[in-house]
């Protein structure tokens, strides 16, 4: 089924900012819309519900189908059991030890019923494989005292069998590997720090306002456990569909947004609650943005939080999105650190407050210009008032119109 903007781009009209056009449920988006044709041949879009590309909590919403080849999976069966849900793989764990418990017993029962060692329970003259083995139950038990190592003494393979012999090595080594196999996965599961991502909190909101001058774009992390994170490094992605000048429609395109990489800024000792600043400037996606222009926008930021877990030396990832509903123009964040006796506290009561500041509406670039425009003025005046007061002749007013244009035009 083709989207119904490849199908009739020029009916669809997408807009770069949305990521779904009037009528692709094929393609994930921010909105799921219902699309009708009216009368007059225009599209009337009605927003349902707001599809994130990441929760708030990091989890990510895409899902993988019509996977053809999954034999790859199998390729990498540790990375394949690690993944599993927990009730799949303590069902994966159990049925590992249960099916080689029963496969051996089944060999086992079968080797004493093929020497008929099943018939001579309590003769003293014959010389079974395996003592005491006389149904499939007591090879079962001895088959999993023998992997388990555990060895009540009442069943022993004997020296006249050599096959006994050679299942029970079998069995030793194959018991090794799925222990090896099995105690590995688990170790590696429940040490995972996924759960370690829990303590990095993320504020629910962003916030739009001036620093040094500049319009930026703040958010603020925090880290609620004593044992800090080693080299912290964050970064962010900015999710958001567009139209191509050729007319390509590319759905969910990832960019980046600069966090202080250039500079180091990315890279965080992150002890107390920090706020995180992007820089809205002509390499920012951001830089034509105003407030107004903001509610109408569709995209998504991806916050990605990076370090080491201090006490397992395990990568530890925390991840949290933006959508533009949650980015407050005008805002400052309120502060969050107290310094007492001996020592700062946080009190993380106030890690979500902010308080509103004045902050134009106007873009970052509007600003530029404005400020350029300002510039230029004062630089024209300048000189106009210089050749008043050294009282230069011949500066007559075509003349100074013709620097004041020439100055604009640089």
């Amino acid at each position: 089924m083709i989207p119904f903007c490849l199908q009739h781009p020029a009916q669809c009209q997408i807009d770069p900012g949305f990521f779904f056009c009037t009528s692709c449920p094929l393609l994930l988006g921010s909105w799921k819309t219902a699309t009708m044709l009216l009368p007059n041949g225009g599209l009337s879009t009605n927003k349902q519900q707001r599809q994130r590309y990441v929760t708030k909590m990091g989890k990510c919403q895409v899902n993988l189908g019509r996977i053809q080849e999954k034999k790859r999976f199998l390729s990498d069966i540790f990375t394949t059991i690690v993944d599993l849900k927990y009730r799949w793989f303590l069902f994966v764990f159990m049925m590992c030890y249960i099916i080689t418990w029963v496969v051996f017993g089944i060999i086992y029962f079968f080797d004493a019923w093929i020497r008929d060692d099943v018939n001579h329970i309590g003769d003293p003259e014959w010389k079974p494989c395996i003592e005491n083995v006389d149904n499939f139950i007591s090879a079962l038990l001895f088959s999993v005292e023998s992997q388990r190592t555990i060895g009540y003494g009442s069943r022993i393979v004997t020296a006249d069998c050599t096959e006994g012999v050679i299942l029970l090595m079998a069995q030793s080594i194959v018991g090794s590997m799925i222990d090896a196999l099995m105690v590995g996965c688990m170790f590696v599961k429940i040490s995972r720090p996924k759960k370690r991502a829990q303590t990095l909190i993320f504020s629910k909101k962003c916030v739009v306002s001036h620093r040094d001058e500049k319009l930026c774009l703040m958010f603020r992390i925090g880290d609620l456990r004593d044992s800090h994170m080693v080299d912290a490094k964050i970064r962010a992605k900015l999710i958001k569909s567009r139209q191509t000048k050729e007319g390509e429609f590319i759905p969910l395109e990832q960019s980046e947004l600069n966090l202080g990489y250039d500079t180091g800024e990315d890279r965080l000792f992150l002890v107390e609650p920090q706020i995180i600043c992007h820089v809205i400037n002509d390499h920012s996606p951001f830089w034509e943005m105003t407030a107004e222009s903001l509610k109408r926008e569709q995209f998504e930021i991806i916050v990605i939080l990076e370090g080491i877990v201090e006490a397992t030396g395990m990568t530890c990832q925390a991840r949290t999105s933006y959508i533009e509903d949650e980015i407050l123009w005008g805002y400052r964040f309120e502060p969050c650190m107290t310094l007492e006796k001996g020592a700062f506290r946080v009190d993380y009561s106030r890690f979500e407050k902010t308080f509103e500041v004045q902050t134009p509406a106007a873009s970052a670039k509007e600003t530029y210009e404005l400020k350029e425009m300002e510039r230029q003025d004062q630089s024209t005046l300048s000189l106009y008032w210089d050749h008043l007061v050294l009282g230069i002749p011949n500066i007559t007013e075509e003349e100074t119109s013709a620097e004041f244009q020439n100055q604009i035009d640089v």
